[in-house]
Protein backbone atom coordinates (compact mmCIF):
# COMPACT_ATOMS: atom_id res chain seq x y z
CA UNK A 1 0.00 0.00 0.00
CA UNK A 2 0.82 3.80 -0.79
CA UNK A 3 -0.94 7.02 -0.38
CA UNK A 4 -1.45 7.08 -3.64
CA UNK A 5 -3.71 4.02 -4.19
CA UNK A 6 -5.04 4.62 -0.05
CA UNK A 7 -6.59 8.04 -1.23
CA UNK A 8 -7.90 6.44 -5.09
CA UNK A 9 -9.40 3.35 -2.87
CA UNK A 10 -11.70 6.19 -0.96
CA UNK A 11 -12.80 7.51 -3.46
CA UNK A 12 -14.26 4.32 -5.13
CA UNK A 13 -15.54 3.71 -1.39
CA UNK A 14 -16.70 7.27 -0.42
CA UNK A 15 -17.30 9.11 -3.86
CA UNK A 16 -19.50 11.96 -2.12
CA UNK A 17 -17.88 11.77 1.71
CA UNK A 18 -15.86 15.37 2.01
CA UNK A 19 -12.38 15.19 2.01
CA UNK A 20 -10.94 18.67 2.68
CA UNK A 21 -12.51 21.80 3.63
CA UNK A 22 -10.98 24.76 3.63
CA UNK A 23 -11.99 28.16 3.57
CA UNK A 24 -15.98 27.43 2.30
CA UNK A 25 -14.22 25.24 -0.18
CA UNK A 26 -15.48 21.63 0.03
CA UNK A 27 -13.68 18.70 -2.08
CA UNK A 28 -15.12 15.12 -2.17
CA UNK A 29 -13.18 12.21 -2.19
CA UNK A 30 -14.11 11.60 -5.51
CA UNK A 31 -13.17 15.22 -6.23
CA UNK A 32 -9.94 15.10 -4.37
CA UNK A 33 -8.58 11.91 -6.27
CA UNK A 34 -9.66 13.51 -9.68
CA UNK A 35 -7.45 16.66 -9.26
CA UNK A 36 -4.59 14.32 -8.05
CA UNK A 37 -4.81 12.63 -11.26
CA UNK A 38 -4.84 16.12 -13.19
CA UNK A 39 -2.12 17.44 -11.12
CA UNK A 40 0.10 14.04 -11.93
CA UNK A 41 -0.10 14.33 -15.22
CA UNK A 42 0.26 18.02 -15.41
CA UNK A 43 3.76 17.57 -13.44
CA UNK A 44 4.61 14.37 -15.65
CA UNK A 45 3.78 16.81 -18.56
CA UNK A 46 6.75 18.99 -17.45
CA UNK A 47 9.14 16.26 -17.15
CA UNK A 48 8.58 15.17 -13.17
CA UNK A 49 9.73 11.72 -12.71
CA UNK A 50 9.90 8.79 -10.31
CA UNK A 51 12.29 9.92 -7.63
CA UNK A 52 12.55 13.58 -8.30
CA UNK A 53 12.14 15.85 -5.50
CA UNK A 54 9.11 18.59 -5.56
CA UNK A 55 8.87 21.06 -2.90
CA UNK A 56 5.85 22.28 -1.49
CA UNK A 57 5.86 25.86 -0.41
CA UNK A 58 2.45 26.64 1.24
CA UNK A 59 -0.01 27.02 3.92
CA UNK A 60 -2.76 24.74 5.02
CA UNK A 61 -4.87 24.87 1.79
CA UNK A 62 -6.36 22.15 -0.02
CA UNK A 63 -4.29 22.92 -3.19
CA UNK A 64 -0.83 21.32 -0.27
CA UNK A 65 -3.39 18.52 0.01
CA UNK A 66 -3.68 17.84 -3.99
CA UNK A 67 -0.05 18.71 -4.49
CA UNK A 68 0.99 16.11 -1.61
CA UNK A 69 -0.91 13.11 -3.31
CA UNK A 70 -0.23 14.19 -6.50
CA UNK A 71 3.68 13.96 -6.53
CA UNK A 72 3.56 10.84 -4.69
CA UNK A 73 1.03 9.04 -7.53
CA UNK A 74 4.30 9.45 -9.84
CA UNK A 75 6.56 7.84 -7.46
CA UNK A 76 7.87 11.31 -6.94
CA UNK A 77 9.49 12.55 -3.16
CA UNK A 78 6.90 15.20 -1.40
CA UNK A 79 9.17 17.92 0.75
CA UNK A 80 7.17 19.97 2.44
CA UNK A 81 9.19 23.22 3.89
CA UNK A 82 7.90 25.55 6.51
CA UNK A 83 6.00 28.59 5.18
CA UNK A 84 7.74 30.77 7.34
CA UNK A 85 11.47 29.92 5.84
CA UNK A 86 13.07 33.05 4.26
CA UNK A 87 14.32 32.35 0.36
CA UNK A 88 17.56 31.41 1.94
CA UNK A 89 16.49 28.79 3.78
CA UNK A 90 14.16 27.63 1.76
CA UNK A 91 17.18 27.59 -1.56
CA UNK A 92 19.51 25.65 0.56
CA UNK A 93 16.38 22.36 1.23
CA UNK A 94 16.05 23.09 -3.02
CA UNK A 95 19.78 22.56 -3.29
CA UNK A 96 20.12 20.35 -0.68
CA UNK A 97 17.50 17.92 -1.88
CA UNK A 98 17.86 18.39 -5.39
CA UNK A 99 14.71 19.29 -5.97
CA UNK A 100 13.21 19.58 -9.72
CA UNK A 101 10.30 21.60 -9.09
CA UNK A 102 8.76 23.91 -6.22
CA UNK A 103 4.84 24.48 -5.86
CA UNK A 104 4.22 27.36 -4.19
CA UNK A 105 1.01 29.36 -2.90
CA UNK A 106 0.42 32.94 -3.75
CA UNK A 107 -0.12 33.96 -0.08
CA UNK A 108 3.05 33.16 1.02
CA UNK A 109 5.36 33.51 -3.55
CA UNK A 110 7.13 36.95 -2.54
CA UNK A 111 9.15 35.10 0.09
CA UNK A 112 10.55 32.91 -2.46
CA UNK A 113 9.49 34.56 -6.00
CA UNK A 114 13.60 34.61 -6.46
CA UNK A 115 14.29 31.01 -5.80
CA UNK A 116 16.45 29.09 -8.60
CA UNK A 117 14.75 25.74 -8.84
CA UNK A 118 14.11 23.99 -12.90
CA UNK A 119 10.63 23.91 -12.51
CA UNK A 120 8.16 26.59 -10.54
CA UNK A 121 4.80 26.59 -10.25
CA UNK A 122 2.41 28.84 -8.22
CA UNK A 123 -1.18 29.08 -7.34
CA UNK A 124 -3.19 32.43 -8.25
CA UNK A 125 -2.46 34.89 -10.96
CA UNK A 126 0.02 34.53 -13.50
CA UNK A 127 3.49 35.42 -13.02
CA UNK A 128 6.88 35.34 -15.46
CA UNK A 129 8.81 32.42 -15.37
CA UNK A 130 5.95 30.19 -13.04
CA UNK A 131 3.45 28.02 -13.97
CA UNK A 132 0.55 28.50 -13.29
CA UNK A 133 -1.41 25.54 -11.05
CA UNK A 134 -4.98 26.03 -11.89
CA UNK A 135 -4.25 26.24 -15.67
CA UNK A 136 -2.11 23.22 -15.77
CA UNK A 137 -4.82 21.58 -13.11
CA UNK A 138 -7.25 22.25 -15.89
CA UNK A 139 -5.68 21.05 -18.95
CA UNK A 140 -4.76 17.76 -17.87
CA UNK A 141 -5.98 14.15 -18.60
CA UNK A 142 -7.89 12.41 -16.02
CA UNK A 143 -7.17 9.17 -17.41
CA UNK A 144 -6.08 6.88 -14.11
CA UNK A 145 -2.24 6.52 -12.92
CA UNK A 146 -1.83 3.19 -11.18
CA UNK A 147 0.95 4.37 -8.87
CA UNK A 148 3.05 1.40 -8.48
CA UNK A 149 5.47 2.36 -5.16
CA UNK A 150 5.21 -0.13 -2.19
CA UNK A 151 5.33 0.58 1.55
CA UNK A 152 9.56 0.56 1.93
CA UNK A 153 9.80 2.74 -0.97
CA UNK A 154 11.18 6.78 -0.25
CA UNK A 155 7.87 9.20 0.27
CA UNK A 156 8.51 12.58 1.86
CA UNK A 157 11.85 14.49 3.09
CA UNK A 158 10.85 16.53 5.83
CA UNK A 159 13.61 19.01 7.00
CA UNK A 160 14.20 19.80 10.78
CA UNK A 161 16.98 22.23 11.22
CA UNK A 162 20.19 20.81 13.19
CA UNK A 163 22.83 20.96 15.83
CA UNK A 164 25.21 21.75 13.21
CA UNK A 165 23.11 25.22 11.80
CA UNK A 166 21.91 23.32 8.50
CA UNK A 167 18.31 21.56 8.68
CA UNK A 168 18.72 17.96 8.07
CA UNK A 169 16.30 15.77 5.36
CA UNK A 170 14.45 13.16 7.20
CA UNK A 171 13.77 10.93 4.87
CA UNK A 172 10.70 8.60 5.35
CA UNK A 173 9.18 5.70 3.29
CA UNK A 174 5.30 4.79 2.99
CA UNK A 175 5.58 2.17 5.88
CA UNK A 176 7.17 4.61 8.20
CA UNK A 177 4.10 7.31 7.41
CA UNK A 178 1.07 4.44 7.49
CA UNK A 179 2.28 3.24 10.78
CA UNK A 180 1.90 6.22 12.32
CA UNK A 181 -1.17 7.21 10.74
CA UNK A 182 -2.43 3.95 11.72
CA UNK A 183 -1.50 4.54 15.34
CA UNK A 184 -3.23 7.50 15.71
CA UNK A 185 -6.73 6.31 13.91
CA UNK A 186 -6.59 3.12 16.38
CA UNK A 187 -5.57 5.22 19.75
CA UNK A 188 -7.87 8.44 18.98
CA UNK A 189 -10.72 6.37 17.67
CA UNK A 190 -10.30 8.27 14.10
CA UNK A 191 -13.52 6.71 11.88
CA UNK A 192 -15.07 7.77 8.73
CA UNK A 193 -17.49 10.11 10.60
CA UNK A 194 -14.53 11.87 12.20
CA UNK A 195 -14.03 15.45 11.33
CA UNK A 196 -10.53 16.60 11.84
CA UNK A 197 -9.12 20.30 12.65
CA UNK A 198 -5.86 20.82 10.86
CA UNK A 199 -4.61 24.47 12.06
CA UNK A 200 -1.23 23.36 12.91
CA UNK A 201 1.70 23.52 9.96
CA UNK A 202 1.45 20.78 7.56
CA UNK A 203 4.57 21.21 6.76
CA UNK A 204 5.29 19.10 10.59
CA UNK A 205 5.26 15.73 10.82
CA UNK A 206 2.90 15.64 13.36
CA UNK A 207 -0.09 17.30 11.25
CA UNK A 208 1.12 15.95 8.52
CA UNK A 209 1.27 12.44 8.98
CA UNK A 210 -0.29 11.21 12.41
CA UNK A 211 -3.16 13.87 12.14
CA UNK A 212 -3.64 14.63 7.62
CA UNK A 213 -2.84 10.86 7.00
CA UNK A 214 -4.85 9.06 9.95
CA UNK A 215 -8.05 10.92 8.52
CA UNK A 216 -6.97 9.70 4.73
CA UNK A 217 -5.79 6.54 6.73
CA UNK A 218 -10.23 5.75 7.08
CA UNK A 219 -11.98 8.17 5.17
CA UNK A 220 -12.17 11.13 7.53
CA UNK A 221 -13.25 14.89 6.70
CA UNK A 222 -10.23 17.09 6.99
CA UNK A 223 -10.68 20.80 8.12
CA UNK A 224 -8.07 22.93 6.94
CA UNK A 225 -6.90 26.87 7.92
CA UNK A 226 -3.87 28.20 6.82
CA UNK A 227 -3.32 30.17 9.90
CA UNK A 228 -4.50 29.66 13.87
CA UNK A 229 -5.89 32.40 15.81
CA UNK A 230 -8.00 31.39 19.27
CA UNK A 231 -11.26 32.65 17.38
CA UNK A 232 -11.20 31.06 14.21
CA UNK A 233 -10.35 28.06 16.01
CA UNK A 234 -13.89 28.62 18.32
CA UNK A 235 -15.38 29.49 14.82
CA UNK A 236 -14.32 26.35 13.10
CA UNK A 237 -15.04 23.70 15.79
CA UNK A 238 -18.28 25.45 16.06
CA UNK A 239 -19.36 25.96 12.13
CA UNK A 240 -17.84 22.32 11.10
CA UNK A 241 -18.67 20.04 14.28
CA UNK A 242 -15.22 18.99 14.69
CA UNK A 243 -14.43 16.07 16.15
CA UNK A 244 -10.42 16.31 16.80
CA UNK A 245 -7.79 18.81 17.03
CA UNK A 246 -4.04 18.94 17.49
CA UNK A 247 -1.95 21.76 18.71
CA UNK A 248 0.18 23.31 20.11
CA UNK A 249 0.18 24.16 24.48
CA UNK A 250 0.40 27.94 23.41
CA UNK A 251 -2.74 27.14 21.12
CA UNK A 252 -5.03 26.15 24.38
CA UNK A 253 -3.20 28.64 26.70
CA UNK A 254 -4.51 31.63 24.05
CA UNK A 255 -7.34 30.66 23.41
CA UNK A 256 -8.21 29.64 27.40
CA UNK A 257 -8.44 33.07 27.79
CA UNK A 258 -11.24 34.22 25.38
CA UNK A 259 -14.02 35.08 26.95
CA UNK A 260 -16.15 33.68 24.02
CA UNK A 261 -14.47 29.83 24.83
CA UNK A 262 -17.47 30.32 27.96
CA UNK A 263 -20.57 29.91 25.65
CA UNK A 264 -18.94 28.69 22.54
CA UNK A 265 -20.49 25.04 21.32
CA UNK A 266 -17.57 22.86 21.67
CA UNK A 267 -19.88 19.58 22.09
CA UNK A 268 -19.04 18.31 19.14
CA UNK A 269 -15.28 17.59 19.74
CA UNK A 270 -14.35 14.32 21.21
CA UNK A 271 -10.02 14.11 21.30
CA UNK A 272 -8.17 17.77 22.22
CA UNK A 273 -4.51 16.90 21.43
CA UNK A 274 -1.34 18.95 22.31
CA UNK A 275 2.11 18.28 21.47
CA UNK A 276 5.20 19.81 21.88
CA UNK A 277 6.28 20.64 25.27
CA UNK A 278 4.11 19.34 28.06
CA UNK A 279 1.43 21.14 30.34
CA UNK A 280 2.06 21.81 34.05
CA UNK A 281 -0.79 20.58 36.31
CA UNK A 282 -2.03 24.50 36.98
CA UNK A 283 -1.83 24.97 32.96
CA UNK A 284 -3.89 21.67 32.64
CA UNK A 285 -6.46 23.01 35.39
CA UNK A 286 -6.92 26.44 33.53
CA UNK A 287 -7.16 24.30 30.38
CA UNK A 288 -10.14 21.85 31.29
CA UNK A 289 -11.98 24.60 32.96
CA UNK A 290 -12.09 26.78 29.98
CA UNK A 291 -12.32 24.31 27.49
CA UNK A 292 -15.07 22.39 30.01
CA UNK A 293 -13.55 19.07 29.09
CA UNK A 294 -11.13 16.59 30.75
CA UNK A 295 -10.18 14.91 27.29
CA UNK A 296 -6.63 16.64 26.67
CA UNK A 297 -4.35 13.65 25.10
CA UNK A 298 -0.63 14.34 25.00
CA UNK A 299 1.21 13.39 22.78
CA UNK A 300 4.96 13.16 22.62
CA UNK A 301 7.69 12.04 20.22
CA UNK A 302 10.58 12.60 17.72
CA UNK A 303 10.20 13.52 13.76
CA UNK A 304 13.05 10.97 12.73
CA UNK A 305 10.03 8.77 14.59
CA UNK A 306 7.13 9.48 12.28
CA UNK A 307 6.65 11.03 14.58
CA UNK A 308 5.82 8.67 17.41
CA UNK A 309 6.65 8.28 21.14
CA UNK A 310 4.37 7.75 24.03
CA UNK A 311 1.05 8.88 24.86
CA UNK A 312 -0.87 10.71 28.40
CA UNK A 313 -4.41 10.51 28.39
CA UNK A 314 -7.37 12.82 29.87
CA UNK A 315 -7.67 10.77 33.02
CA UNK A 316 -4.06 10.59 33.64
CA UNK A 317 -3.39 13.71 33.90
CA UNK A 318 -5.28 14.74 37.01
CA UNK A 319 -1.77 13.03 39.05
CA UNK A 320 0.25 13.00 35.79
CA UNK A 321 0.38 16.03 34.07
CA UNK A 322 3.47 17.09 32.83
CA UNK A 323 4.99 13.84 31.84
CA UNK A 324 4.56 12.28 29.00
CA UNK A 325 2.66 8.85 29.69
CA UNK A 326 3.84 5.72 30.80
CA UNK A 327 3.19 3.22 27.57
CA UNK A 328 4.49 3.47 23.80
CA UNK A 329 1.35 3.95 21.29
CA UNK A 330 0.70 1.03 18.83
CA UNK A 331 3.55 0.12 16.81
CA UNK A 332 6.11 1.63 19.37
CA UNK A 333 8.46 0.67 22.05
CA UNK A 334 10.46 3.20 24.23
CA UNK A 335 13.10 2.54 26.86
CA UNK A 336 15.24 4.53 29.30
CA UNK A 337 19.03 3.91 28.55
CA UNK A 338 22.09 4.59 29.84
CA UNK A 339 25.12 5.85 28.38
CA UNK A 340 25.91 1.67 28.15
CA UNK A 341 22.77 0.70 26.44
CA UNK A 342 21.31 -0.71 29.58
CA UNK A 343 17.75 -0.19 31.00
CA UNK A 344 17.63 2.76 33.45
CA UNK A 345 16.13 2.00 37.16
CA UNK A 346 12.92 3.38 38.82
CA UNK A 347 13.89 7.42 39.05
CA UNK A 348 17.50 7.10 37.38
CA UNK A 349 17.87 9.32 34.78
CA UNK A 350 18.52 8.15 31.20
CA UNK A 351 18.07 8.73 27.52
CA UNK A 352 14.93 7.95 25.90
CA UNK A 353 15.05 5.14 22.65
CA UNK A 354 12.61 4.09 20.13
CA UNK A 355 12.10 1.46 18.19
CA UNK A 356 9.27 0.71 15.79
CA UNK A 357 8.24 0.60 12.10
CA UNK A 358 7.67 4.68 12.28
CA UNK A 359 11.48 5.12 12.31
CA UNK A 360 12.33 7.06 9.68
CA UNK A 361 14.85 5.47 6.63
CA UNK A 362 17.79 7.99 7.77
CA UNK A 363 18.50 11.45 7.53
CA UNK A 364 19.05 11.95 3.76
CA UNK A 365 22.55 12.19 2.11
CA UNK A 366 24.14 11.98 5.91
CA UNK A 367 25.23 8.55 6.96
CA UNK A 368 27.08 9.62 9.53
CA UNK A 369 24.22 11.49 11.09
CA UNK A 370 21.58 8.35 10.11
CA UNK A 371 24.27 6.08 11.91
CA UNK A 372 24.73 8.36 14.82
CA UNK A 373 20.95 8.80 15.44
CA UNK A 374 20.16 4.74 16.34
CA UNK A 375 22.00 2.59 19.04
CA UNK A 376 21.54 -1.06 17.85
CA UNK A 377 17.84 -0.36 15.55
CA UNK A 378 16.52 2.21 18.60
CA UNK A 379 16.33 5.68 17.52
CA UNK A 380 18.20 7.76 20.09
CA UNK A 381 15.88 11.12 21.06
CA UNK A 382 18.55 13.07 22.67
CA UNK A 383 15.88 13.55 25.27
CA UNK A 384 16.93 12.58 29.06
CA UNK A 385 14.16 11.71 31.30
CA UNK A 386 13.19 9.02 34.30
CA UNK A 387 10.27 6.58 35.30
CA UNK A 388 8.05 7.13 38.11
CA UNK A 389 7.16 4.58 40.72
CA UNK A 390 4.32 3.83 38.71
CA UNK A 391 5.84 4.05 35.30
CA UNK A 392 5.05 7.70 34.57
CA UNK A 393 7.89 9.07 32.41
CA UNK A 394 9.48 12.69 32.86
CA UNK A 395 11.31 14.45 30.63
CA UNK A 396 14.51 16.35 32.98
CA UNK A 397 16.45 17.28 29.91
CA UNK A 398 17.64 17.37 26.74
CA UNK A 399 20.67 16.63 25.48
CA UNK A 400 20.43 18.93 22.88
CA UNK A 401 20.00 22.33 23.36
CA UNK A 402 17.03 22.47 21.50
CA UNK A 403 14.43 25.15 22.24
CA UNK A 404 10.77 24.41 22.02
CA UNK A 405 8.56 27.40 21.59
CA UNK A 406 4.96 27.16 21.26
CA UNK A 407 5.48 23.37 20.26
CA UNK A 408 7.93 24.56 17.32
CA UNK A 409 11.92 23.04 17.60
CA UNK A 410 14.65 26.16 17.31
CA UNK A 411 18.00 25.27 17.08
CA UNK A 412 20.29 27.72 18.81
CA UNK A 413 23.60 27.03 16.55
CA UNK A 414 21.67 28.43 13.75
CA UNK A 415 20.89 31.32 15.31
CA UNK A 416 24.15 31.65 16.91
CA UNK A 417 26.31 31.31 13.43
CA UNK A 418 24.12 34.65 12.25
CA UNK A 419 25.09 36.21 14.91
CA UNK A 420 28.28 35.54 14.47
CA UNK A 421 28.39 36.70 10.88
CA UNK A 422 27.41 40.72 12.55
CA UNK A 423 30.07 43.23 12.45
CA UNK A 424 31.48 43.38 16.07
CA UNK A 425 29.76 40.30 17.95
CA UNK A 426 32.79 37.98 18.55
CA UNK A 427 30.90 35.43 20.51
CA UNK A 428 27.37 34.50 21.62
CA UNK A 429 25.14 31.98 22.96
CA UNK A 430 21.03 30.98 22.35
CA UNK A 431 19.01 29.88 25.17
CA UNK A 432 15.40 29.38 25.72
CA UNK A 433 13.99 31.03 28.39
CA UNK A 434 10.54 30.49 30.31
CA UNK A 435 7.59 31.87 28.88
CA UNK A 436 4.43 31.92 30.42
CA UNK A 437 2.38 31.28 27.35
CA UNK A 438 5.13 29.69 24.56
CA UNK A 439 6.78 27.04 26.80
CA UNK A 440 10.09 28.79 26.41
CA UNK A 441 11.13 32.01 24.30
CA UNK A 442 14.46 32.43 22.39
CA UNK A 443 16.84 34.75 24.12
CA UNK A 444 20.24 35.70 22.17
CA UNK A 445 23.55 36.80 24.92
CA UNK A 446 26.19 38.09 22.95
CA UNK A 447 29.86 39.81 23.44
CA UNK A 448 30.88 43.02 21.61
CA UNK A 449 32.88 46.27 21.89
CA UNK A 450 30.83 48.06 19.55
CA UNK A 451 27.36 49.88 20.46
CA UNK A 452 24.78 47.60 18.40
CA UNK A 453 21.31 48.90 18.53
CA UNK A 454 18.62 45.92 19.03
CA UNK A 455 16.41 46.50 16.10
CA UNK A 456 19.42 46.32 13.65
CA UNK A 457 20.13 42.86 14.99
CA UNK A 458 16.71 41.84 15.00
CA UNK A 459 16.68 43.27 11.30
CA UNK A 460 19.92 41.54 10.22
CA UNK A 461 18.36 37.96 11.61
CA UNK A 462 15.37 38.55 9.77
CA UNK A 463 16.47 38.88 6.38
CA UNK A 464 18.44 35.05 7.03
CA UNK A 465 15.94 33.31 9.35
CA UNK A 466 12.01 32.75 10.02
CA UNK A 467 10.86 35.07 12.28
CA UNK A 468 10.10 32.63 15.01
CA UNK A 469 13.65 31.78 15.19
CA UNK A 470 14.73 35.76 15.79
CA UNK A 471 15.34 36.29 19.58
CA UNK A 472 13.08 37.93 21.41
CA UNK A 473 15.50 39.03 23.68
CA UNK A 474 18.63 39.96 23.63
CA UNK A 475 21.11 41.08 26.32
CA UNK A 476 25.33 42.31 25.72
CA UNK A 477 27.96 41.10 27.90
CA UNK A 478 31.74 41.38 27.79
CA UNK A 479 31.85 37.98 28.08
CA UNK A 480 30.82 34.89 27.83
CA UNK A 481 31.15 32.17 31.14
CA UNK A 482 33.27 29.18 29.75
CA UNK A 483 34.91 26.32 31.32
CA UNK A 484 38.21 25.05 31.65
CA UNK A 485 38.26 23.95 27.87
CA UNK A 486 36.98 27.39 26.90
CA UNK A 487 33.09 25.76 26.51
CA UNK A 488 30.35 28.26 26.84
CA UNK A 489 28.38 27.38 30.18
CA UNK A 490 24.66 27.83 28.51
CA UNK A 491 23.68 26.18 31.68
CA UNK A 492 25.03 29.11 34.21
CA UNK A 493 23.25 31.55 31.62
CA UNK A 494 19.90 29.43 32.05
CA UNK A 495 20.25 29.28 36.14
CA UNK A 496 20.95 32.90 36.33
CA UNK A 497 17.51 33.29 34.15
CA UNK A 498 15.19 31.32 36.85
CA UNK A 499 16.73 32.41 39.73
Amino acid sequence: MNSSNLLARNARKYPQHEAVICRGRRVTYRDLDEQVTRFSHALVGQGVKQGDKVIIFMPNVAEFVVSYFAIQRIGAIVVPVNAKFTLQEVQYVAQHAEATAIIVHEAIFAAVEQITVPLKIKTGQEQVGWLQYDIMLQNASTQTIDCQLHEDDASTILYTSGTTGKPKGVLFSYRNILTVAQMIAVEMEVKPESRILLMMPLTHSAPLHLFLMAGVFVGSTSVLTPTFTPDLLIDSIEQERTTHFFGAPVAYLLTAQMPRLQTADLSSMKWWVYGGAPLSQNEIRFIQQAFRTEQLTCVYGLTEAGPSGSLLFGEEHATKAGSIGQRAPLGTELRIINDQGEDVGIDEVGEIVLFGEGNMLGYYKDEIATNAAFINGWLKTGDLARMDEDGFIWIVDRKKDVIISGGVNIYPKEIEDCLLSYEGIFEVAVIGVPHPQWGETVKAVYATKQDIEENALKAYLEGYLAKYKVPRIFEKVEALPRNASGKILKQSLKEQEVR
